[in-house]
């Protein structure tokens, strides 16, 4: 004779599977504010005291993140990863392939919706530069980020270039303490502002496929004279122009 779950160990799996959702968001959300720094250990009871869930959940979620490439797992908790040179040649490899086609697509589908939550955090992000408010300016730019990206209708191409920029989030948070480097990255975000702001495709590709190109071509130059690794949070004010 069949049996099937009771009512209540339904319900249980569902609070759990909400819960771990919860704290996914949280210690995501913590990564692309730099607040998890390299080197730190973010161990699955500590998280669930922190966020006042169980261990399970916590646990359940730094794996998640652990599958999506943004945590590694080591005998003493979970930990960012270490991206050396090799890894930084292949995120740019696909962010080349990937990302110049996906802002194409964000300036010929925007919304008025996307373009209004564009230019406030374009707005935002020129408040926090002027300000020198390097936390805020990262907010603002995070923003203007999912914005655009909101605006690609293929979400698996949205959602795959959200885990490669994600994935050295810690490193560009790094480099925007530099008054330099947050310039540059408002004019980069100017730059786009313009191409979405038009629904001007070829524009948004071919200025997206630009600021990438550069950023590689001055990320491995800049690397090769110092002999960096990115786990050491070495990274380029190019690099911060494409938001």
């Amino acid at each position: 004779m069949s049996t099937s779950a009771s009512p209540s160990s339904g319900a249980a799996k569902r609070q759990r599977q909400n819960l771990r959702s919860q704290v996914y968001d949280e210690v995501r959300r913590r990564i692309h504010l730099g607040k998890v720094v390299q080197g730190e250990r973010l161990v699955d009871v500590d998280i669930a005291a922190q966020l006042g869930v169980s261990r399970m959940p916590a646990r359940d979620a730094l794996l998640q993140l652990t599958h999506e490439g943004y945590l590694v797992a080591t005998t003493r908790g979970f930990t960012l990863p270490n991206l050396d040179l090799d890894d930084m040649r292949e995120i740019f490899e696909v962010r080349r392939l990937l990302e110049p086609r996906a802002a194409a697509l964000a300036a010929r589908d925007r919304s008025d919706e996307h373009l209004r939550a564009l230019g406030l955090a374009r707005q935002r992000a020129a408040q926090a530069r002027d300000a020198h408010d390097a936390e805020g300016f990262m907010r603002a730019n995070i923003d203007f980020r999912h914005a655009w990206m909101s605006a690609v209708n293929n979400r698996r191409l949205a959602e795959t270039l959200r885990r490669f920029v994600d994935h050295v989030q810690s490193v560009r948070f790094g480099t925007l303490n530099r008054a330099e480097v947050r310039d540059v990255v408002m004019r980069g975000l100017d730059h786009l502002y313009g191409a979405f702001a038009s629904r001007d495709s070829v524009l948004a590709h071919d200025r997206m496929e630009h600021f990438v190109m550069s950023a590689e071509e001055a990320f491995f130059t800049g690397a090769q004279s110092a002999g960096a690794v990115v786990g050491d949070s070495f990274s380029t004010p190019e690099e911060e122009s494409v938001p």
